[in-house]
């Protein structure tokens, strides 16, 4: 509040000029002064010759001028002694005294009125100037970190804007690390850089506090305050900020001086906005991170695994079930006729190449087709229609797929596979047991029952471009494909013969 200079506003012009006609009529003199004693106005009240008399003695004195010379001159000009004085003030502050017999409470109240006018739009013009440095500030840095995806990058550059607002000798960021417990230091400046530690146990220091109640602090003289640990970053203020995102804390922003300074709270609000703007970046990057992993995971699973596996696998979707249970599927086999011949006319390294450009061929139908690769047993591939994603019409599916797999062999580029790479298909339907199978060392997603094995079997007997089903295959999808009967199959354990039937299509 001291920033008010009494004898600028009361001499403005237009504020001398009310405070003349105001005390216009007043037979009596009243005078103002400063609280040092200085005489700023010495003619309220007087006319005639004793205000021509008072504005001549005003002009001849010096700034030196006390209450006792106010007096003298209300003995001069032959007025009473018997004054009041009354304080200008500024909240509780007294900036000057008004000095008078008549009217002095008015003209006290009147000056007091135009100090707090003046002392607001100060206020109003430096929170207007904070305000616009505050916003200049954030969209700066937001600018700077909307680029960043690096959690270590994002730290280096609050510390580099912390440390150029905020008088410092060292600065540091720390992230909250669940595997540890702990906070551990990603970024830091200064007498951080050379700490022998990277982390602190979260129920430690001043820190380990702001990161417990998610609320900033500033603390001067830090060696006297309890939470203070001493260590070879010696410090005599700190700020030490909350990085919150979600109402959930991740880390600190912490910043401190080895002088003797005081930080102020309009530091700690600044500090504070930085952290703020970090919190987003972080957590940002934190996203772009996670995803990159789960990327990289999705990628090597869907080396192995059908795309609706590996989303399963990624995130555990409760209507895609990996868990052991019954359900109903459709399962494809296809085989390689005479694989075991054709392998004796290539070198290994050759028919590997033909292997696997068949597999992609094949397995690219069938993930086409909603389809899911069960395995690789040699040149015969298993499929599954119906887990571990339930689909409606999985044998029309199946069958679909069958069909495409036999065209697709047919036309691909190279001449050698087309000619011998023939393939014969079964396909059933039914109830199996589909989950994680094997030991706790190694598990395969697959499906175990009767319809496996009768499915296998009909690949067995189908020549090279049949495609093999059973009557539940059949039955489901007699509207949409050309069937004829093939014949009857007997089959370990069930009584009756397993009815087979031909799909009919087109090359």
């Amino acid at each position: 509040m001291s920033s008010i200079n009494l004898k600028k506003v009361l001499l403005k012009p237009e504020i001398l000029s009310l405070l003349r006609g105001m005390t216009a009529n007043l037979t009596s003199a009243i005078a103002i002064q400063d609280r040092e004693g200085q005489l700023l106005i010495s003619d309220l009240g007087m006319h005639g010759e004793i205000a021509q008399n008072n504005a001549q003695n005003n002009a001849q004195n010096n700034t030196n001028n006390t209450n006792n010379n106010i007096e003298e001159k209300y003995e001069r000009l032959g007025l009473e002694k018997e004054v009041k004085k009354i304080p200008i003030l500024l909240g509780d502050e007294i900036l000057g005294w008004a000095i008078g017999k008549e009217q002095v409470e008015l003209v006290a109240d009147f000056a007091s009125y135009f100090v707090k006018r003046e002392f607001e739009q100060k206020t109003l013009v430096a929170d207007a100037l904070d305000k616009y440095r505050e916003i200049n500030l954030l969209y700066t840095i937001t600018s700077k970190l909307s680029t960043c995806l690096d959690v270590k990058e994002i730290g280096d550059l609050v510390i580099e804007e912390s440390s150029r607002l905020i008088p410092s000798t060292s600065v540091s960021v720390m992230i909250y690390k669940p595997q540890t417990n702990c906070l551990e230091i990603i970024a830091a400046k200064g007498t951080a850089e050379s700490l022998n530690y990277s982390q602190i146990p979260i129920d430690r220091g001043i820190a380990g506090h702001v990161f417990a109640t998610g609320k900033a602090e500033l603390v001067n003289d830090a060696s006297k305050d309890p939470r203070y640990l001493t260590n070879e970053n010696e410090c005599y203020a700190l700020i030490c900020a909350p990085i919150i995102n979600k109402n959930r804390t991740i880390g600190v922003i912490n910043i401190s001086n080895s002088e003797t300074v005081n930080y102020t709270s309009q530091e700690l609000k600044l500090f504070t906005a930085i952290a703020s703007q970090a919190s987003g970046a972080i957590e940002n990057a934190f996203l772009h991170e996670s995803k990159l992993r789960e990327q990289r995971i999705k990628n090597n699973l869907e080396r192995y695994l059908s795309p609706q596996v590996a989303e399963a696998v990624i995130n555990e979707k409760e209507e895609i079930s990996l868990n052991t249970s019954k359900r109903k599927i459709a399962m494809l086999f296809s085989d390689i006729r005479n694989f075991t011949t054709k392998c004796e006319e290539l070198e290994p390294e050759q028919l590997v190449t033909y292997l696997n450009e068949y597999f992609t061929q094949m397995v690219d139908v069938i993930f086409n087709h909603q389809g899911t690769v069960n395995k690789f047993v040699g040149d015969m591939i298993v499929a599954m229609f119906g887990a571990p994603s339930a689909i409606a019409d999985r044998e029309y599916w199946a069958i679909s797929a069958a069909i495409n797999m036999q065209k697709r062999i047919k036309n691909l580029p190279i001449e050698w596979i087309r000619e011998n790479f023939i393939t014969g298909i079964g396909i059933s339907s039914g109830d199996v047991i589909v989950g994680n199978i094997g030991s706790p060392q190694h598990m395969d997603y697959t499906a175990i029952g009767d319809e496996m094995n009768i499915a296998s079997r009909l690949q067995g007997l189908a020549k090279g471009g049949q495609i093999l089903v059973t009557r539940s295959v059949y039955d489901a999808t007699q509207s949409n494909f050309e069937f004829r009967e093939f014949g009857t199959l007997p089959v370990k354990g069930k009584k009756n013969l397993v009815e087979i039937f031909e799909v009919i299509y087109q090359d």
